[in-house]
């Protein structure tokens, strides 16, 4: 049994219970997680649905968040709650360019506390680092992502996720899956798109098979080769092309 629980806010007395955008990618992502479980064919549960790698459990959820504005999937649930009418054009374009606002800030900082989790969990046994701040500014020059006008999204000293949260030398892993997420919706887009047997082939090759082998292998059998960055910098508005 999968449940999907969301805290999506309570309409007002005799209201209809809308959802934002924000709200229905939530659902899409939570649903992308519900499919891995759901479909999986393995009996083992340790190997089972979603007890695979972090960065492969992200994969499917953010993967399924592309249908959300597929004109297809679109135009069966975005209508106008009295009118009945479809999401005009022009507001799903909005929403669109809205997804590619500020990228350049947020991929800098992401990759900046991705890099600064790997320096600390790198270090070789030896002495405590004295001077926190200090080896914080070395490792952001060294990786040069040491710009004042965006600072790593969290500073060591409150880095809760990779001293206590478990993604200890595993933060990257947010945008890792999203390299694989962008570049099998672009594989779909290659190959006609939302269609039953790609979605056969979807589940066949990825969401049935849970952590029954390496993922580098599953992922490489479903694409045919290694996961590329292009398409998550397509996504992202930072190829020029948009």
């Amino acid at each position: 049994m999968v449940y999907n629980v969301a805290n999506f806010g309570k309409p007002a007395a005799g209201q209809p219970a809308l959802l934002s955008y924000d709200d229905v990618k939530t659902m899409f992502h939570e649903f992308g997680h519900a499919l891995h479980a759901l479909l999986t064919h393995v009996e083992y549960p340790r190997l089972a649905g979603t007890n695979v790698p972090t960065d492969f459990v992200e994969f499917p959820s953010q993967f399924n968040e592309h249908w959300a504005l597929y004109p297809a999937v679109l135009a069966r649930y975005a209508k106008h709650y009295q009118s009945g009418q479809p999401m005009p054009r022009a507001l799903v374009e909005k929403i669109k360019k809205a997804h590619t606002f500020n990228q350049g800030f947020e991929t800098t900082e992401y990759v900046a506390a991705a890099l600064l989790d790997m320096a600390w969990h790198t270090l070789p046994v030896g002495p405590q680092q004295q001077d926190v701040d200090a080896f914080e500014a070395q490792a952001l020059e060294r990786s040069h992502v040491d710009a004042p006008e965006v600072p790593p999204r969290y500073r060591t000293t409150y880095f809760a996720h990779i001293w206590s949260g478990g993604y200890a030398a595993n933060y990257y892993a947010y945008m890792w899956s999203e390299v694989l997420d962008d570049d099998a919706y672009a594989w779909f887009t290659e190959h006609g798109g939302l269609t039953r047997a790609n979605g056969q082939r979807f589940r066949d090759m990825i969401l049935s098979r849970g952590g029954t082998n390496d993922v580098g292998v599953l992922y490489r059998a479903f694409r045919g080769r290694d996961p590329v960055v292009e398409p998550l910098l397509e996504e992202r508005g930072l190829t020029g092309s948009r």
